[in-house]
């Protein structure tokens, strides 16, 4: 691409993305009361959150749509033009509706509008009119404040749709922290991919039960070495007498005891008393990382509550296999 083409197009980016940016800029300036009635009036929700809209601000609902249902809130698109013809039947009495127009007078919209009206379904509106049909039927009007599009022509909706979907990530994330959504609840809805895979916890992977290698204080080396061999972790956790993991022998715990009274000895002479260990709810991609820490690295980790009492035993290879690296 010659010079010039290519200086005009980084310079067409630059006003698109300032002239966005502006109206961001009014969108946060703009925010008032207005946006805390309309999060509390979705919290209450008690069914799901319909968004809906026509055209670009459809798409834009769409996503909103999305995001809401991912970070908690249940949620649901319904395009305005099938609800006249049967698809509101998907929105029901304790459900509320989010209605995006930059007009606030698009006329596929009507029937929704009407059916939340007679059946007293919460709606919120998200327009840049104030006294559009939108914004007035609506019980909280979100109303964008007014910024340029960023087409040279002022027509085609490009700062008008940012907003919308800044304003609707702005919603989902302060539904996500009314509601107190975790990363463990995020990690129920994004069980796929490597977001997936970032989220699983160490409870997801561990072995428990009758797996974890555990035998108490005061045992053989010979039942020990038994026990080792048995579970194959490499590794055998020690135990007082309330259950408590207080040591640990490892594979070069017994190559640095080797000799003829090893068999003889009991674990209480052979352990390492200072084992590592990690809490079940702690991010797998944790437990990775703990065991590959220098200058010991490990291959295993006991899995303790609050009072070190062990709940299971992770190994480097079941990190692996769950895909964290």
């Amino acid at each position: 691409m010659p010079k010039d083409a290519t200086d005009n197009a980084i310079g067409v980016a630059r006003r698109v993305l300032r002239t966005e940016i502006a109206g961001l800029t009014a969108l946060i300036d703009g925010l008032d009361a207005r946006f805390a009635a309309a999060v509390d009036l979705l919290a209450a929700t008690a069914g799901r959150i319909t968004v809906t809209g026509m055209g670009k601000s459809g798409h834009v609902a769409r996503k909103i749509a999305a995001t809401f249902a991912s970070t908690g809130s249940p949620a649901q698109f319904v395009h305005p033009a099938e609800a006249s013809h049967g698809d509101l039947g998907m929105i029901a009495v304790g459900d509320a509706v989010l209605a995006l127009s930059n007009s606030g007078d698009t006329a596929e919209l009507e029937h929704i509008v009407t059916y939340t009206r007679r059946f007293r379904i919460p709606l919120v509106a998200m327009t840049r009119r104030d006294g559009s049909s939108l914004a007035e039927a609506a019980d909280v009007a979100l109303v964008l404040p007014a910024s340029d599009e960023a087409c040279p022509m002022g027509l085609a909706p490009t700062t008008s749709t940012t907003m919308m979907l800044a304003l609707g990530d702005a919603l989902a994330v302060a539904l996500l922290e009314r509601n107190g959504f975790s990363t463990a609840d995020f990690q129920q809805l994004h069980p796929g991919g490597q977001l997936g895979r970032q989220l699983l916890t160490v409870e997801n992977v561990m072995h428990g039960g009758d797996a974890i290698p555990l035998v108490p204080l005061g045992t053989a080396m010979a039942e020990t070495i038994l026990v080792m061999t048995k579970k194959s972790f490499g590794c055998v956790g020690i135990t007082d007498a309330g259950g408590r993991l207080v040591g640990v022998i490892t594979d070069g715990d017994l190559r640095r005891h080797m000799g003829d009274g090893l068999l003889r000895s009991v674990v209480d002479k052979v352990m390492s008393k200072q084992p590592k260990t990690i809490r079940p709810s702690a991010l797998a991609a944790e437990a990775l990382g703990r065991m590959n820490q220098l200058p010991r690295p490990i291959t295993s980790l006991f899995v303790v509550d609050d009072e070190r009492r062990p709940l299971g035993i992770v190994h480097i290879h079941d990190c692996l296999r769950a895909g964290i690296a």
